[in-house]
């Protein structure tokens, strides 16, 4: 291999090859392989991060799995209470992909400001609640301090605060109806926290606050709660996590996952990963006829050294694995400026966010980067291995070139 590696060489380093008529298809060669990596790299990154992006908001202010009283008819309102009993907890916690099991209530009721009102479904939390599913999305503030005794601290979104003229510490009155056929009560809260989720449909009807308040007005006991919201480890086994709990509950409980709550958002996302593909197919498509261009090219200008080779005793073999290594060269450089270009705007983007979306309509503000060294390794080395294979086709031509006729040839 030292003769082949000698020649490929010099044929790349020598003066006449950089002057030659190939060299500017070669430079097209590497900058298309190089932007079609770049393209595949962000791509991938940008698509699967929006998809984990939207994915973890949701869930974080939903939970993975909800068990729910099955005469709720899945209502967003929690009407019938769940009764949490040791056996009930143990049994879910010996799940093994159950990360947390919260104790939460909901009840829509009406905001009532000195010069503005609006409704929201408010979210009862008890002492232990996971905070830290949403601790991310808090802009200022902090998390309402829930104890053993009531708590009149709330957390509320940007967007409801701004709609109604509120601001942190500031204090509004909350009107919720026991049921259809009794009177309304009335509690008042104080603002310590503020999120912004960018999702719309949370940000404009979620406030977080004490569970204990819902307990009194549904006039439920204290081990009785709306529903358990579940968080679990790894959301590749939601489906089957979501199984198991099911059977693990007793016959009068439901439970529902996120993936089944929102699936219209889910069947979306997952569109995205037939997009990837798409764009995947024709950037390594790009990629293989360029180099089967540029190897069409390095042959047709190389024929009377070609001619001379075999003409000296070369075999079709030596000469082939000469152009191989070339091209390989080629490829391998257009992966390098590739790889530089596009994980260095990417490690950009994922710093200071400079490209931004529209939240109305892709739930996030920024466009999110997911970057994974298993995915650029495996995206890197199949664009390597197709652009190699492809060029089988053309470098069959070296061997059905004559030395006599290759010698004349100008």
């Amino acid at each position: 291999m030292k003769f082949e590696f000698f020649l490929a060489k010099r044929i790349i380093s020598t003066k006449a090859y950089k002057s030659s008529i190939s060299a500017p298809i070669i430079k097209i060669g590497i900058v298309a392989i190089a932007l079609s990596v770049i393209v595949m790299l962000v791509s991938i990154s940008t698509g699967i991060g929006l998809q984990n992006e939207i994915r973890d908001k949701v869930s974080a202010f939903n939970g993975h799995i909800k068990i729910t009283n099955f005469d709720s008819n899945n209502s967003e309102e929690s009407i019938y209470p769940i009764k949490i009993t040791k056996g009930l907890l143990q049994g879910l916690d010996s799940i093994s992909n159950v990360e947390s099991i919260n104790q939460i209530a909901l009840k829509f009721g009406i905001i009532r400001t000195s010069e503005d009102f609006d409704g929201a479904l408010f979210k009862g939390v008890d002492s232990i609640y996971s905070w830290n599913n949403i601790s991310d999305y808090i802009i200022s503030g902090f998390i309402p301090n829930i104890s053993s005794t009531i708590s009149n601290e709330v957390l509320i979104s940007d967007n409801l605060s701004n709609k109604l003229g509120l601001k942190i510490n500031d204090s509004f009155q909350m009107i919720f109806s026991r049921n259809l056929e009794s009177n309304v009560t009335l509690r008042k809260f104080n603002i310590v926290g503020l999120y912004d989720s960018g999702f719309n449909e949370i940000d404009e009807n979620i406030i977080f606050g004490d569970i204990k308040h819902l307990r009194r007005i549904n006039k439920w006991n204290d081990n009785q709660s709306g529903e358990l919201e579940i968080f679990i480890d790894d959301f590749n086994l939601i489906e089957e996590t979501s199984k198991m709990i099911y059977s693990s509950t007793p016959s009068n409980y439901n439970s529902i996952n996120i993936k089944q709550k929102y699936s219209s958002i889910f069947d979306w996302i997952q569109i995205f990963d037939k997009n990837i593909l798409a764009i995947l197919f024709i950037m390594i498509l790009v990629c293989s006829i360029n180099i089967i261009s540029v190897l069409l090219v390095l042959i047709l200008e190389r024929t009377n050294m070609i001619g001379i080779l075999k003409s000296m005793g070369a075999e079709n073999s030596t000469i082939k694995k000469v152009f191989l290594i070339i091209v390989s060269y080629i490829i391998f450089l257009g992966l390098l400026i590739g790889n530089v270009v596009g994980l260095g705007f990417l490690l950009i983007q994922k710093k200071f966010s400079l490209v931004k979306l529209d939240p109305e309509i892709y739930y996030t503000y920024e466009v999110p980067v997911y970057l994974s060294i298993d995915y650029v390794f495996v995206l890197n080395f199949f664009t390597f291995l197709v652009c190699l294979f492809s060029i089988a086709v053309p470098s069959y031509l070296i061997s059905k070139i004559s030395p006599i006729d290759s010698i004349k040839f100008r």
